[in-house]
């Protein structure tokens, strides 16, 4: 069984509904991640795209996950479409840990641009994002006119911004992003209607946060949300045998507007788990509705 594919708004991208977050081949300097061993991130990436999975999202500032992808799939270029973000810089902090601050100039972006090609190995990007700035930064940097300058110079073929509210209700409102990435998860809904709001719009949506990072004890869970979860009586609407992150990767995939959602892990046996459920598909309309109308009424609720 193939994984659905969907078409990333008006790039015309046919992407996986299942995408692959390689925040997680960042390595051990960066937010506290787990080590990564060169055996680890060669086994990952190639089994990414060996189970069907096309998008692949990374950032300059995730450590080691663009040299990862250049020294391990850049072979394999034509089969993935790539995503990248701009605006981060990385500084030595001690012997152990990295700061990643942000610097909206374009010297900067295109510092970051061409490293980013550099270390990937490859001469373009098909989607440049803006790590997370606000609407002042945006402004004041003229950073719109530096993404486009990167897609005339055909370094880029889409431009885009990963973003939160109130930031990207002004961004959808100039039409000039052609993608968004945004957090959303069952139990993190704020962004719900905002998603469908951008969709609208035209724009492509990459979704982050969809699997609230794991349950309890297992990944890093939010405990607050999970505790929304069991108030909202989640696991009555589960499928016999079913997981809980399966039923939130399905809630998920069951919103109309998300395009993709990127998924990390380390893990092998846990793609092959995610994959399988991408390939189940998503919830049906009543189960889709109910668990909606069950989270509005324990309080977690989209603006």
């Amino acid at each position: 069984m193939a994984l659905e594919r969907r078409t990333l708004g008006r790039t015309g991208l046919s992407v996986t509904a299942l995408g692959y977050g390689a925040m997680e081949v960042r390595g051990s300097r960066i937010w506290g991640g787990r080590a990564v061993t060169e055996h680890q991130a060669d086994t990952i990436l190639n089994a990414v795209l060996d189970s069907g999975i096309n998008f692949i999202d990374t950032a300059n500032d995730y450590g080691r996950s663009e040299e990862f992808i250049g020294k391990f799939i850049s072979a394999r270029r034509s089969e993935y479409y790539l995503a990248t973000k701009c605006g981060c810089t990385v500084v030595h902090r001690d012997e152990h840990t990295d700061d990643t601050p942000h610097v909206w100039t374009r010297e900067n972006l295109f510092r970051g641009l061409h490293e980013s090609l550099e270390r990937m190995k490859t001469d373009y990007v098909d989607i440049m994002q803006l790590h997370n700035p606000s609407v002042e930064q945006v402004e004041q940097g003229d950073l719109i006119s530096v993404l486009q300058e990167m897609k005339q110079q055909g370094k880029v073929r889409w431009i885009g911004c990963s973003s939160t509210l109130p930031h990207i209700e002004t961004y959808i409102s100039w039409g000039l992003f052609d993608v968004y990435q945004i957090p959303y998860s069952a139990l993190e809904r704020v962004h719900e209607n905002t998603i469908t709001k951008a969709a609208l719009s035209g724009a492509g949506i990459i979704d982050r946060g969809g699997v609230a990072r794991g349950e309890p004890g297992v990944g890093l869970g939010n405990t607050d949300r999970w505790k929304t979860y069991e108030a909202a009586k989640m696991d009555e609407l589960r499928e016999e045998g079913e997981s809980r992150t399966t039923f939130l990767l399905r809630f998920l995939l069951s919103h109309p507007n998300i395009h993709t959602t990127i998924v990390g892990t380390l893990i092998p046996e846990h793609l092959a788990d995610n994959v399988k459920v991408a390939e189940q598909g998503t919830l049906s309309a009543e189960v889709y509705a109910e668990a909606k109308r069950r989270l509005d009424a324990a309080g977690e609720k989209p603006v």
